[in-house]
C-alpha cells in the first residue's frame, strides 16, 4: 500500500499505487477534462497542477509528450498525495466519484485486435473446426489480428444495440438478415499507445516502454452467428465492428511493475524480430460477471504472446503507430474450468448452459 495521507476504503478499485488517469465531467454540462482516480475521488489535474494539456477532453495531448512526461506526472501525483504538508494544496481538486460522469478516454486513431490465448484459440478451434486441427499452421509463429474500426469504442456503460447482419445456421438453404442471436463478450486486456512511430520503420520489442503509455479493460462484443457466415476467407468484419467497449480509466505501465512476470515459453521460438527480450508476461486477474454474478476469472499470465510481441509484429511492416492507437490481446482464457473469457467458450457453444443464482433468473415484478 502507498503512503497516502487520503483515507482509501479497503478493496478500492483505486489504491494510491495505481493512479490510472481518466477524462470526466462534473457538472450537467460541464466540459470534460483529465483527472486521476485515487480511492473514492478524481484528483481534478488541470487546476492542481496548472497545466492546459489536462484541461481537454481526451487524453491524446499528454500521451504524446512521451516516457518522460509521464513518469515526471506520476512522480509528483505521488509526492502531492503521499505528503501530508500538500494536503490543502490537493484536497481542493478533488471531487467525488459518485458526482462525476465518464468519458472514452483516449480518442482512438487505430484499433487492432489480437488473438493471443493459446486456450481460447484452441477451444474455438474445435468447436468452430471439430475436423481440423484447432490451431491454424500460423498460430505459433506471429501473433494473429485482425484490424477493427476505431470509431466503434466506446467507454465502458455506453448501451450496446444488437447488431443486424447475414447468417447461416445448419439446415437453412440459404443466409438470412435479421438481428444477431448470439451475441458474445470477450474479455481482453488493451494497451493504449502514447507516442507513434515514423512510416516505414518497425517497432522493435525492446521499444515497447517508448511507445505505450498504459492498459484499459476491453470487451471485444461479437456477434457469433454473423462472424461464422462471413469469416470465410478474410476474418471478422459486421460480427466484431458495432461496439468494443474498454474501461474509462487508463492503468499507466509504471503501475504494473510488480505485475510484470516471464514471458511465456513459445515452441517453436518465433523469428528474431520476435525474440521475447524483456520479460512482459503479466499476471492479472480479470473477472467476467454476469447480472453482477462473476462467472469466470480469466488469468492474463497464460497468454501465448506479450504486448511487447505484438506491437512488434504490428509495425513489422512499416505501418505507423499514433498517438491513441489502441490494440488489445484478444479473448483471456486460461486452461482451467471457469477461466473463459467468453461465453461461447463457458457455455461449450451453447451445449452447456451457464448457471446464475435463482435470484438472477426469477422475474422481479414491479411494485
Amino acid at each position: 500500500m502507498a503512503d497516502t495521507w487520503l483515507e482509501v476504503p479497503p478493496g478500492s478499485p483505486f489504491p494510491a499505487e495505481s493512479l490510472p488517469y481518466g477524462v470526466f465531467s462534473s457538472a450537467p454540462g460541464g466540459a470534460p477534462r483529465v483527472g486521476v482516480a485515487v480511492g473514492a475521488h478524481v484528483l481534478d489535474l488541470a487546476p492542481l497542477l496548472d497545466d492546459t494539456v489536462f484541461g481537454r477532453a481526451s487524453l491524446n495531448p499528454f500521451l504524446a509528450r512521451g516516457p518522460d512526461a509521464w513518469r515526471a506526472t506520476r512522480g509528483l501525483l505521488q509526492d502531492l498525495l503521499g505528503h501530508r504538508s500538500r494536503r490543502d494544496e490537493v484536497a481542493r481538486h478533488l471531487i467525488a466519484l459518485s458526482d462525476v460522469r465518464l468519458h472514452l478516454p483516449v480518442e482512438v486513431a487505430d484499433y487492432v485486435d489480437f488473438y493471443s490465448s493459446l486456450h481460447h484459440a484452441q477451444n474455438l478451434g474445435r468447436m468452430l473446426r471439430p475436423d481440423s486441427e484447432a490451431l491454424t499452421p500460423n498460430w505459433r509463429h506471429l501473433p494473429v489480428a485482425y484490424h477493427g474500426r476505431a470509431g466503434t469504442v466506446v467507454v465502458s456503460g455506453t448501451p450496446v444495440v444488437r447488431p443486424r447482419g447475414q447468417r447461416r445456421e445448419a439446415g437453412d438453404a440459404g443466409p438470412s438478415l435479421g438481428p444477431s442471436t448470439r451475441l458474445d463478450i470477450e474479455a481482453e486486456v488493451g494497451f493504449v499507445v502514447g507516442v507513434g512511430s515514423e512510416p516505414g520503420r518497425g517497432v522493435a520489442v525492446s521499444a515497447f516502454r517508448d511507445h505505450v503509455f498504459g492498459v484499459v479493460l476491453v470487451n471485444d462484443w461479437s456477434a457469433r452467428d454473423i462472424q461464422a457466415w462471413e469469416y470465410v476467407p478474410l476474418g471478422p468484419f459486421l460480427g466484431k465492428s458495432f461496439a468494443t467497449s474498454v474501461s474509462a480509466w487508463v492503468l499507466p505501465l509504471e503501475a504494473l511493475e510488480a505485475a510484470r512476470v516471464p514471458s511465456p515459453r513459445q515452441d517453436p521460438p518465433p523469428l528474431p524480430y520476435l525474440a521475447p527480450g524483456e520479460d512482459w508476461g503479466l499476471d492479472l486477474s480479470l473477472e467476467v460477471a454476469l447480472n453482477g454474478d462473476v462467472v469466470a476469472r480469466p488469468p492474463f499470465a497464460s497468454m501465448y504472446w506479450t504486448p511487447a510481441q505484438q506491437l512488434a509484429h504490428m509495425t513489422v511492416n512499416g505501418a505507423a503507430l499514433r498517438t491513441g492507437d489502441l490494440y488489445a490481446s484478444g479473448t483471456v482464457s486460461g486452461p482451467a474450468p471457469g477461466q473463459q473469457g467468453s461465453l461461447i467458450e463457458l457455455s461449450r457453444n451453447g451445449a452447456t448452459p451457464i448457471r446464475l443464482p435463482r435470484s438472477c433468473r426469477t422475474p422481479r415484478l414491479p411494485r
